[in-house]
């Protein structure tokens, strides 16, 4: 059952001016993870019992300065064990926070002491890496933040963490079982709710000529958000936290995959009234994901907004030496693949159903005690993406950002995650800088849940 938006938010003028949640601007020296009850669904519908960072979601907003550290002790008091991922961070691999590589996850009732250097300024977040296909469904995620030495030139900076919810209407509890056939060799876990900041309907003011920083995550299991502005204008600034050489008018849509994220920086152009602000592809039309409350004007900025300041240590890579890896990707429904190798085992595709593995990546099913590959350290790999299934795919590497290598040899700008789709095969390329054991999967987490995910190592 369909959540219906139109209809709500129609019902939402009377509440216009109330105060809405945002994340914190400060977050605590221990995140506890824990049951909460959060109301996700519209008010008359029943509270959702979560799994949450400090009983909210989102999780706390952490924010540190560029350079700096993240401190944090994960308290577990969960019924089941957990860790915690720090997306998009170039970090020390121990801190990583993937369970059963880099770290035991936190039993129940147990801590584990995370601490580490950002060396990237930019919009990154954190969630769950034990079991996420649940876990960071259930609400285990957050925002991190790490702020440039010298901010831009605007008015505010806003965070707006997109997520949907697949909830039971009648109750408020999330619909399961979380590892349903059907959604993990399909396309994932694609909630009946739509929501921004844990909320289903976000609005936020602004004055007419204001210009606004606003940093998109896509915290979705599989969800896949068409976006576009309505009411301002703007530039891409970064992507995946790291700056663009130059800001990009945003004259289409933008497309959002799990786990990206897009820094914008919009100048606000609507005059009166409520307006939307970010515009979701629902069906055939367009809805107001984030509204905006026009409250007064002043001087608009005529001139487009500078570039941020460029990341450390993101030279393009060097291809002339370029190691070569393919990585084709196979499984799921409608695509027979006939079978691959799981857990030291090769298996046709039916016995790998019934161990629950739905998907490959070249012919390996889930972990192997061997990485896809081993690099050292400054070596540069370009790994071709195939896809072979007849759905897309998010490809997150940890602990390092890539660059497509488009058809005429030039790149694109860095990423972590990268959407692949059917029959479109493309090129990344990296540099190893970072020791380590670092994961690389479909941030479709039931697609990861299921097969679709391996490992780099780093000497």
């Amino acid at each position: 059952m369909e959540f219906n938006r139109r209809a709500f938010c129609a019902g939402m003028a009377g509440v216009a001016g109330m105060a809405l949640a945002r994340p914190a601007l400060a977050a605590p020296d221990v995140l506890t993870a824990r049951m909460a009850s959060v109301q996700l669904a519209p008010e008359g519908y029943p509270a959702t019992q979560v799994w949450s960072y400090d009983g909210t979601i989102p999780g706390p907003l952490i924010r540190v300065p560029q350079g700096g550290r993240v401190t944090r002790q994960l308290v577990n008091d969960l019924d089941v064990p957990t860790s915690i991922h720090w997306h998009g961070i170039r970090i020390d691999n121990a801190m990583d926070g993937v369970a059963g590589l880099t770290q035991d996850p936190a039993a129940p009732g147990a801590t584990f002491d995370y601490d580490f250097a950002v060396p990237d300024a930019g919009t990154y977040w954190y969630h769950a890496h034990k079991n996420s296909m649940e876990q960071v469904a259930r609400g285990l995620s957050g925002v991190l933040i790490v702020d440039e030495a010298t901010p831009p030139d605007v008015d505010r900076d806003e965070v707006l963490m997109l997520d949907d919810w697949l909830l039971d209407p009648e109750t408020g509890l999330f619909a399961e079982p979380f590892a349903h056939p059907m959604m993990m060799s399909h396309g994932g876990r694609t909630g009946n709710l739509i929501g921004v900041n844990g909320q289903y309907a976000y609005a936020m003011q602004a004055e007419t000529g204001e210009r606004l920083r606003l940093r998109l995550i896509n915290a979705a299991n599989a969800r896949i958000f068409g976006l576009k502005l309505e009411g301002v204008i703007g530039w891409t600034v970064a992507l995946d936290g790291m700056p663009l050489e130059m800001p990009e008018e945003v004259s289409g849509e933008i497309v959002l995959a799990p786990a990206q994220r897009v820094d914008l920086i919009v100048d606000v152009t609507a005059s009166d009234g409520p307006a939307g602000l970010l515009m979701s592809l629902d069906g055939d039309s367009w809805e107001a994901l984030v509204e905006i409350g026009v409250t007064g004007a002043r001087p608009r900025r005529n001139a487009a907004p500078a570039p941020l300041p460029a990341n450390p240590n993101t030279a393009l890579p060097d291809l002339s030496n370029a190691r070569r890896f393919d990585m084709v990707m196979e499984g799921g429904a409608m695509a027979g693949m006939e079978g691959a190798t799981y857990q030291g085992e090769q298996l046709d595709f039916r016995a790998l159903i019934e161990k629950g593995q739905f998907w490959a990546l070249s012919g390996q099913a889930g972990l192997s005690d061997t990485p896809f590959a081993s690099l050292k350290r400054g070596e540069v790999a370009r790994v071709t993406l195939t896809n072979r299934t007849a759905f897309p795919h998010a490809m997150h590497l940890h602990g390092m950002h890539f660059r497509e290598v488009r058809a005429d040899g030039t790149m694109g700008p860095l990423r972590d995650t990268i959407l692949s789709v059917p029959d479109a095969p493309l090129d990344i390329a990296f540099t190893a800088d970072n020791p380590g054991k670092w994961l690389m999967h479909c941030h479709m987490l039931a697609h990861a849940a299921s097969g679709m995910n391996t490992w780099i190592e780093v000497a």
